[in-house]
């Protein structure tokens, strides 16, 4: 499938691949970059995307550290 960018840098997604996956009208786009394989990786953030991270960093000792660091930042 291939697009055309604007003289803005804009494309538009074609609708096939928008309902395939479930991008509507202000739904988030994260956007990262292969800078080896030169691509653009588009990833809607949806409620199934979400709810897929679930449970993902559990156990991580994320949270402590986020509480550690909103602690330091006070103290400050």
């Amino acid at each position: 499938m291939e697009t055309i960018a604007t003289i803005k840098g804009q494309i538009v997604i074609p609708s096939g691949v928008r309902r395939k996956l479930g991008i509507k009208e202000g739904t988030h786009i994260n956007i990262d970059v292969d800078e080896e394989a030169k691509k653009i990786i588009l990833t809607p953030i949806t409620d199934d995307y979400v709810q897929s991270l679930r449970g993902k960093y559990r156990g991580k000792g994320l949270l402590k550290a986020l509480m550690a660091e909103k602690k330091r930042e006070r103290e400050l």
